[in-house]
């Protein structure tokens, strides 16, 4: 289950599930902005470990300043989402991470 990570995220798309009598399908209808989506053939195996290494190649990020910490540290933030299969369903990166399951690389979009 991909998860939205906030109520604005969730207005920008509408899921819709269909069930035929051959393969259940997702249609997803977008409401909102999208940057860049793709799909990842052939879908390689990523461990717990090495999600964070896809994430750094597939999402753009951002350097924010941060003067809570330090004033002259500059911390990347991440923003987009991987689409992963795993033994617990279809999720994004982070609730994989969560959960400590790998799995596939099915896509990505941000």
């Amino acid at each position: 289950m991909i998860r939205p990570s906030s109520k604005s995220f969730l207005q920008g798309i509408l899921v819709e599930c269909v069930y035929d009598h051959h393969a259940g399908k997702i249609v997803v209808e977008l409401n909102g902005r999208l940057n860049k989506c793709g799909v990842i053939s052939p879908r390689f195996d990523v461990g717990v470990k090495e999600i964070e290494g896809w994430t750094a190649k597939l999402l753009p990020s951002r350097q924010v300043s941060s003067s809570a910490i330090v004033h002259c540290l500059k911390l990347q933030i991440q923003f987009g989402y991987i689409v992963l299969t795993t033994s617990a369903g279809i999720m994004d990166h982070e609730e994989a991470r969560r959960k400590n399951v790998g799995g596939k690389v099915l896509g990505f979009f941000y």
